[in-house]
């Protein structure tokens, strides 16, 4: 299976994130060489507006055949949009069939590389229009609020009665870690889902998405914890 790594240049959060270095490695080398390890992946493609990154990734067995247009890689810029782009191209110019690929984000460098065949085993066992990995949220949703413009707190679901945690049904969240898709359900519907869409859930401590400093530090600090224990 093809597996798509998008990795832009601009990062508001964390400058230069992609390339930044993680426990004296750059951050998108780590879903490289999960890549590389997962057995169900036989093509890698880096999806990059930035030479940078590209100069990183080419030391690796991963193909760059173009670089990504400006104009999907900018803040507004849909992640769904490039990926349609990148299949097609590939299809179009370079002689390929893709049908199904999948798109493992360099933000998540804690993900195993079972986790990503698991992930497309699923995906193949469920004919699956999408499979997308999940985290278990930490707290119900039915606690959230938002504060209005004197910092007085509106509840989203004022009408239902508080409960206790372990009262709530478990409720889960995409973590940014992996998702295996079919070319079609992007291009007809340009959505991640269908109601043949599933969650491979995924434990905490594999799935932290790095979005800023603190994400980092948090990242880092598990990476060497996990280190130590191996």
């Amino acid at each position: 299976m093809l597996a798509i790594i998008p990795a832009r240049g601009g990062s508001k959060g964390v400058k230069g994130k992609n390339i930044k270095l993680l426990c004296g490695k750059p951050l998108i080398v780590y879903t490289i060489e999960a890549a590389l390890a997962a057995k169900s992946i036989d093509q890698i493609v880096l999806s990059t507006d930035d030479p940078a990154i590209a100069k990183i990734a080419s030391k690796y067995d991963v193909e760059i055949p173009f670089m990504r247009p400006k104009n999907l890689a900018q803040d507004d810029s849909l992640a769904i949009d490039n990926y349609i782009y990148t299949v097609e191209r590939l299809n179009r110019e370079f002689g390929c069939n893709h049908e199904e690929f999948t798109v493992l984000l360099p933000t998540s460098p804690l993900r195993l590389p079972e986790d990503i065949s698991e992930a497309i085993e699923l995906f193949v066992e469920k004919d699956a229009n999408s499979v997308i990995s999940c985290s278990k949220a930490h707290h119900p949703p039915e606690w959230a609020f938002k504060t209005r413009n004197n910092g007085a707190i509106s509840r989203n679901f004022a009408n239902k009665p508080m409960m206790n945690r372990q009262e709530y049904e478990n409720v889960y969240f995409p973590n940014g870690s992996i998702y295996v898709f079919k070319y079609t359900l992007l291009r007809e519907r340009n959505s991640y889902y269908s109601d043949k869409t599933y969650a491979y859930i995924m434990p905490p401590e594999r799935s932290v998405d790095i979005d800023t400093e603190f994400d980092f530090l948090f990242a880092e600090y598990l990476m060497t914890r996990r280190d130590r224990n191996d």
